[in-house]
């Protein structure tokens, strides 16, 4: 625990702070609501004229009464993949011919194609515990601002929600337009309650709430990647998100700390070790479920990271298939999107308009859970 102590102090005073004014709806120091004990009253109550998407955050109930059920047998997948450049942004106007989707390494045949932008639906699921967020530490300047700072990315037509969490997750707002309702919830984060991170319980709940929210939809994770007390494994998270399909983008908190502490040898080789294990569960959660995963040392960095998350959601090459392999057997089945020269069956090469070679890559899910036959 040696180095957790160290961490807490050279986060209380070593770094800089970063100032937010009321413009931003920064923090406010009034008050002392906890994310582990929500306020009496909670925030306003929303206009009745407000746009507002049915929340998706309450447990599965029952079909209601009426709802139409469909049933096949033969399954479709959708995928959804950005194809970026060096720099993040979305590179447009591939055909579909150029485009190969293997399952299991298998080919198959591409059905629809299409490609658009379109509206946002974000859950940011945010780290908030005693652990490392103390209260003017600069692990909790850093996580508010990166909070409002992606905030003041979304466009007027985007939903987001807001959970936090600790000892467990906690929904501070619902999936809403209205930005009040996202900054009422963002002052909430002031005074962490316990000090327990369980990231892979919450991000799976986060994941199953999210699985049946139609369109352009993740998760922006903002986290140390630090996992204490979980009921779910890694194993079973793992397996748990890649089953609900949720891209998840990971905000990985506290690498300039990190930094500072292993060059005074503060760390030791177990903390090494954790923070190192913590950084791969977030590059893990992410690959596997179609995301990213970003680790930035500067305040600096963090639009240009904003800016490809929104790249890589909003704009998207949105292809249908009928798996070869129609077998109900509820394994998993991996996916691989590639980009291919249809005449040479080689990869494709991209170049910008002064046909110099372009590096990019493809963001997309990397498998699916086959259906289970049903009794």
């Amino acid at each position: 625990m040696k180095f957790l102590r160290v961490l807490a102090v050279l986060s209380a005073g070593c770094l800089g702070f970063v100032l937010f004014s009321e413009a931003q709806q920064g923090p406010n120091n009034s008050g002392s609501e906890t994310v582990a004990r929500p306020r009496k009253g909670g925030s306003a109550a929303p206009e009745p004229d407000q746009q507002k998407i049915p929340s998706k955050f309450s447990k599965k109930e029952a079909t209601p009464e009426g709802t139409p059920v469909f049933t096949t047998n033969a399954t479709t997948v959708t995928v959804e993949a950005s194809v970026l450049d060096n720099k993040g942004h979305f590179i447009p106007k591939i055909p579909q011919g150029n485009f190969r989707i293997l399952e299991d390494n298998v080919p198959q045949q591409i059905k629809t194609f299409s490609v658009g932008e379109a509206p946002m639906t974000i859950a940011m699921l945010i780290e908030f515990s005693n652990r490392y967020q103390q209260f003017y530490s600069e692990t909790w300047f850093q996580t508010l601002a990166a909070a409002y700072g992606f905030v003041q990315t979304l466009k007027p037509e985007d939903y987001v929600a807001i959970i936090a969490y600790d000892l467990k997750p906690e929904i501070l707002s619902d999936f809403s337009t209205d930005r009040q309702q996202t900054y009422d919830a963002l002052q909430r984060l002031r005074f962490a309650g316990f000090s327990e991170s369980n990231l892979f319980d919450a991000v799976v709940d986060t994941a199953q709430r999210m699985q049946d929210i139609e369109g352009r939809k993740a998760i922006l994770l903002i986290s140390s990647g630090v996992d204490t007390f979980s009921k779910l494994t890694y194993d079973k998270a793992r397996r748990a998100i890649q089953e609900a399909g949720v891209p998840i983008y990971a905000f990985g908190l506290m690498q300039s700390v990190r930094d500072i502490a292993e060059s005074m040898g503060l760390l030791g080789p177990l903390g090494e070790i954790n923070f190192l294990q913590a950084d791969v569960q977030l590059k893990t959660f992410a690959s596997e479920s179609g995301g990213m995963a970003f680790f930035p040392h500067f305040y600096g960095e963090f639009a240009g990271i904003f800016q490809t998350i929104s790249q890589a959601l909003r704009s998207q090459y949105v292809m249908t298939y009928t798996p070869s392999n129609q077998a109900h057997d509820g394994k998993f089945r991996r996916i691989k999107v590639e980009l291919v020269d249809p005449e040479t069956n080689q990869p494709l090469k991209v170049v910008d308009e002064k046909k110099k070679p372009i590096k990019y890559s493809i963001i997309a899910k990397q498998g699916y859970t086959a259906p289970r036959p049903v009794e």
